[in-house]
Formats: C-alpha cells, structure tokens, sequence
C-alpha cells in the first residue's frame, strides 16, 4: 500500500524529529570514494595547497567534498579562513581582529583554477567586517585575474551581505565578468536571531540580492535555504515568496547538519519526498531553477545547476538532488549571462 504524502503547504509527519538521536535517518548514507575518485581529490587538495588557498569545501566540513573534487569541482574560499561573524550553523572559524589581506591571493587563486581543469568555478568569502568596503574591491580583482586567465570559464560569486554596503555591492558587480552572484539568506525570517550573527539578517540578505539584480540584471543572482534549524514548511513557502519577489533566479535547499555539539541543534530531517515537492513549487513561484535536497548545498554541483538552467538540452544529473528547471526561461534567455565561450559565437 502506497503511503499517502501531505501537502507541502502543511507540517508533515513524515519527518523525522531530532530529539538527541544520533543516529542519521537511512537516506543519508555517503559513499566512500574509489580509487580514481580519490587520486583526483589528492590532485585537487594539492593545488589548492600549493597555492596556499582555503576551501569552504574543508573549512565548512562538507559532507558532499569527495563527489565534488573527485569530478575536478571546488568551491574556493578567499579573504582568509576565519570570519568576523559567529553564526551559529557555520564551521568556519570566528576571529575579531582578521589578519591583512593577501595581495598574491587573486594570483594565486588564478594559478590554482587555471590548473584544474575547471568549466563553472565558485569563489566564496568570509565576512570582512573589519574593512571599510567589507573586502568588495579584493573580492573584485580576484574575480578579474580568474576571468583573464580562462576566460570562457563561468564563474560564480558566493558573496557575504557586505554589511549592508550597496556601494561596495556597486563597486564590486559592475563590469564583473560573473555569470552568478549568489547570497545565502540560510534560513526563515523567523529564525535569524536563533541562526546567524546579529549583523545579519534576512531583510539585509534580500535588499543585497534584490540590488545586485537592478546593478546588474544580466547577472544571474542566486541564494540557498537550510531546513532543519526550526522552520515550519509553510515558513519555507512563505520564505520563497520573499526570495522572489526579491527576483532571485535559482535557489537550493539542502538540510542543515551541525558541524559540531558546540553548534545549533538539527531540529528535524525532512523526508526526501518533501525536497520533490518543494522544488515543483519554487518552480511554480517563477524560479528558472532550483537543486533541492538533504544533501544540497549552495555550492554543490553549482556548475551543473547553472548550466541545466541555460540550456534546454542539458540531462546532467545532480546526484542527490531533484532539479527543476523551468520551461518559460528558455523563451526569456536574452536577461540571463550565457553560456561560458557562447557570447562569442
């Protein structure tokens, strides 16, 4: 007998509540790498070393990291390995008082990209509260020396809030050669207080969003959700409507798990049919793109999802996950960033 599924619009039952269980449920089972997946992870962990760059793959203890760097993907991190915000989900380091910016850092992220082999690359941050424009203009010429280097490369920029600075938002977009400006908005307005550093929040998130779109409406913009940190699912709903508005183009939803006992709780993990559903509705509410499931994250397969989105041909599969793409933004492609080599055709 088929088990009947509640509407997504409803809290369900068919989801697994975390009340000090440390057991996960039975979907979350991560393959262990083969051999040649796990000699590819050694080349890529060794170029990012040489060029003694930072990953939010490592420092962020991404479950997903061997599927990514054994298929030559990575996600670097730039303007140090420690943020000046403590939120209360995220692995990465807090510290005060960060030190100087790397000036070889945009040279030496070049050199480590251009020996990858890469066709989407994801840059991330930290947030730089300690600088006046919260590290937009370094964020900026490591963008450019990348794009110099490979320039049919796409590249994808996932951005702090900048605290706020449309300015430093301004200096740091126009005339970027980014195809995605991505901004995670990490959970339900509710819940800000509960989630992330007091500097951050919702409403700041989607004002950086919603601006980078009218500076740049070419530009792709991009943002994530985590489930399991206390939401209701009609809060999740309720959530997209506002990421929309804000005329957000993709969005993921992955499930949050704690990095440490020191971090926030799991509150509970969505059964997988849920993450189906929530992507047919993000779809209905007029994204051209969504990768939803537990093991998403913002950055995972960034690439694919990119290129699912601008091409009605592509049948890559992101594993893990339901991707939805939708139908109508392939009547509307003039507004979004091509295809990497095709501006030039």
């Amino acid at each position: 007998m088929t088990k009947q599924r509640l509407p997504v619009l409803q809290d369900s039952d068919e989801t697994v509540k975390n009340k000090s269980k440390k057991r996960l449920p039975a979907w979350f089972n991560i393959k262990l790498p083969n051999a040649t997946q796990q000699a590819k992870f050694n080349e890529t962990k060794a170029s990012v070393k040489d060029n003694k760059l930072h990953t939010v793959c490592e420092e962020a203890k991404c479950p997903n990291i061997h599927d990514c760097w054994s298929s030559g993907d990575a996600t670097f991190m730039i303007a140090g390995k420690e943020c000046t915000r403590g939120c209360k989900f995220c692995a990465v380091g807090t510290i005060s008082k960060p030190p100087p910016l790397d000036e070889e850092e945009p040279k030496n992220l070049a050199d480590a990209v251009e020996s990858m082999n890469l066709r989407h690359a994801v840059i991330t941050v930290v947030n730089r509260d300690d600088l006046s424009d919260s590290g937009a203009a370094h964020y900026s010429k490591c963008i450019d020396e990348v794009h110099k280097r490979q320039p049919n490369l796409t590249l994808e920029l996932l951005c702090s809030d900048l605290a706020g600075d449309l300015d430093a938002l301004k200096l740091l977009l126009e005339n970027s050669p980014l195809s995605v400006f991505a901004h995670n908005v990490e959970c339900v307005p509710r819940l800000d207080k509960k989630v992330r550093d007091p500097r951050a929040s919702f409403e700041q998130s989607l004002l950086i969003l919603k601006q980078a779109k009218k500076i740049r409406p070419d530009i792709i913009t991009k943002t994530s959700l985590m489930v399991g940190v206390g939401e209701s699912n009609d809060e999740i709903i309720m959530a997209m409507d506002l990421i929309r508005e804000a005329k957000v183009d993709l969005i993921t939803i992955g499930q949050y798990l704690a990095p440490s006992k020191k971090h926030l709780k799991v509150d509970r993990f969505p059964e997988p049919y849920l993450y189906d559903e929530w992507a047919e509705v993000a779809i209905e509410k007029g994204f051209s793109g969504v990768a939803s499931g537990p093991f998403v994250r913002s950055s995972f397969k960034a690439g694919l999802l990119l290129r699912k989105t601008l091409d009605p041909n592509n049948n890559e599969v992101l594993p893990g996950a339901y991707v939805k793409v939708s139908d109508k933004i392939f009547e509307n492609r003039h507004h979004l960033s091509p295809v990497a080599g095709e501006a030039n055709q």
